[in-house]
């Protein structure tokens, strides 16, 4: 499912309003200009412009051609419900975009369950067990978890050694919930059990607080599997 996915590609420390701009783009409500502008009002040089921009195009303005009608399909919630908030879109992009971005946020999510903070030493451990022990995947780790911290999701204390998760988001729109599913599903390349649903390490910024089985039957994207009387799972519709 993420055959064409960057096996990094989110390297880069990302602000929430760089990734809202880049959705604003993709709207319409804003252009390429306005965007620019926020990059060079940042001080980045031309190198690390070029680079943001990069992240940026895949997340949303050049989406991976599996992911343009996803991406399409965020952006309307966007414009249907501005009062959605903008970090979840991002979240859910970023997640369904990038791999690694995804194994990240589960580490994070899935060490911070239990009492609420872990260690970065622990993620960063856990990383190199997945993509090796080499300097690019500390770098793009910390470029991960400084963006998350600046999304709000968490902060990181002790000289960034320990990070603690924030209070979470309710989502109470049915279409924004239904699409940060799909964005887990994809992200996971595999059915995902719906009992799970409500505390995927992969959304731990967010409480779904809807009927998740019930969404998940009424969606165009979803589907609703089951592998026995109590045991249903949710993969995409083919």
């Amino acid at each position: 499912m993420n055959s064409s996915a960057p096996k990094i590609g989110f390297d880069r420390f990302i602000q929430l309003d760089w990734a809202a701009a880049a959705l604003n783009v993709r709207a319409g409500a804003a252009g390429l200009d306005d965007l620019n502008a926020l990059l060079d009002a940042a001080g980045l040089g031309a190198e690390a412009k070029k680079k943001t921009r990069t992240v940026l195009n895949r997340l949303w303005l050049e989406p991976r051609a599996e992911l343009v009608d996803y991406a399409d399909r965020g952006m309307a919630i966007h414009k249907t419900h501005p009062n959605v908030p903008v970090a979840a879109l991002c979240w859910g992009m970023s997640v369904a975009t990038y791999p690694f971005f995804g194994k990240v946020t589960e580490l994070v999510g899935r060490l911070s369950a239990i009492q609420g903070d872990c260690t970065s030493a622990e993620v960063h451990r856990r990383m190199s067990e997945t993509y090796g022990e080499r300097e690019g995947t500390r770098r793009m780790t910390n470029m991960i978890i400084q963006s998350q911290t600046n999304w709000g999701a968490i902060e990181r204390i002790e000289k960034g050694k320990r990070i603690i998760r924030l209070a979470t988001t309710s989502i109470d729109n049915n279409e924004l919930t239904t699409w940060l599913i799909e964005a887990a599903v994809r992200y996971a390349g595999k059915p995902i059990s719906v009992p799970s649903l409500q505390s995927l390490p992969v959304l731990y910024p967010f409480t779904l607080t809807q009927s998740l089985a019930y969404l998940v039957s009424n969606s165009a994207n979803l589907i609703l599997r089951s592998d026995g009387p109590n045991n249903q799972f949710v993969s995409l519709r083919e």
